[in-house]
Parts: C-alpha cells; sequence; structure tokens
C-alpha cells in the first residue's frame, strides 16, 4: 500500500492512514465541481463506468477531505486525483490512465498511456489543460454542454450539483 507524496515518494505512513479512511467497493474520483470541463467530464464518465468502479466526489464536499486527508486545496484544484481502495492516489493524466483501464470504452486509451513516453506526453498536455480550463470551459461552452448531458444516476454517489459541504440526497 501506497501512496504518493509531494516529491514523488512513497510515505506508507500516510498510506496506512488513506486506507483507514477508504474503506469501499470504489475508486474515488476526486474534481473540481466548480469548472465547467470538469463537471461535463465527470457526467460523461458517469455513462462511461457501466461497472460502477468509481465514486466521484467534489473537491468542495466534506467527504473529499475523509477520503485524502493528506490532499490540500491547492493540489486537488491542480488536477482530478484517483483515491483507490487501497489507498493509493493517482494524480491527472495517471489518474486517467488508473480509471481508463477498469471501463470497457476507455481501455485503448488507457493501454495508449502505457505505451513508453506517451505519459509524461499526456502529463504535460493535461497540466496545459488544467491550468487553462477555464478559459476553454468558455471557448467551448461546456457549460451549455453540462445542461445537456444529465449524469447518471448511480446508488450512494455524490450529486454532481450537490452544494459544498451538504451530504447528498438519499
Amino acid at each position: 500500500m501506497r501512496s504518493t507524496t509531494q516529491s514523488g515518494a512513497f510515505d506508507r505512513g500516510e498510506a496506512l492512514s488513506l486506507t483507514a479512511a477508504v474503506s469501499t467497493d470504489r475508486h474515488f474520483v476526486l474534481y473540481d465541481s466548480e469548472c465547467s470541463l470538469c463537471t461535463f467530464q465527470m457526467k460523461l464518465l458517469t455513462w462511461l463506468d457501466w461497472c460502477d468502479v468509481v465514486r466521484l466526489v467534489p473537491i468542495t464536499h466534506a467527504e473529499a477531505v475523509r477520503v485524502a486527508p493528506s490532499l490540500g486545496r491547492e493540489e486537488l484544484m491542480e488536477a482530478i486525483h484517483c483515491v483507490t481502495r487501497d489507498g493509493d492516489i493517482h494524480r491527472g493524466a495517471r489518474c486517467i490512465r488508473f480509471v481508463g483501464l477498469r471501463m470497457p470504452l476507455l481501455i485503448p486509451l488507457a493501454l495508449l498511456l502505457w505505451l513508453p513516453g506517451v505519459i509524461w506526453i499526456a502529463e504535460r498536455i493535461y497540466m496545459w489543460v488544467s491550468r487553462n480550463r477555464h478559459l476553454l470551459s468558455k471557448l467551448f461552452g461546456c457549460k451549455d454542454a453540462c445542461a445537456i448531458l444529465p449524469a447518471r444516476r448511480r446508488t450512494e454517489e455524490t450529486d454532481l450539483h450537490t452544494p459544498p459541504n451538504l451530504p447528498s440526497p438519499k
């Protein structure tokens, strides 16, 4: 069991605390719910997740702190994060690669990200998109697209439109 620290090294003590906090049959994907582009992608992900392998949690929701207590708000704002059942944390393009291997329609993309050197390029592209996501949202009209694409309702899912720090409706 490992978790990634700021420097990229692994800290076993931190991983043990993450494992205690994360007891579920699904992986947690933490995302910025105040970003139209991010919300659109998470709504799309609900439709691609046929096997219900991930649970989407907005970083403004109280559950995000419980799931990833070692991640600060600034880190969470930089990229999506996946906290695995084992407590490992994948961020950015590595999160996409990890989640993609667990969703049938995303497997080709995930396999592409395993080719030598591709993840390095994908991380740079991801960071550029992340830094410019609010501008890109405006350019591509993600807010309007979000209104068209409904999120797939799933059991025990944190609602994509639940106000920050409020429990999701049952």
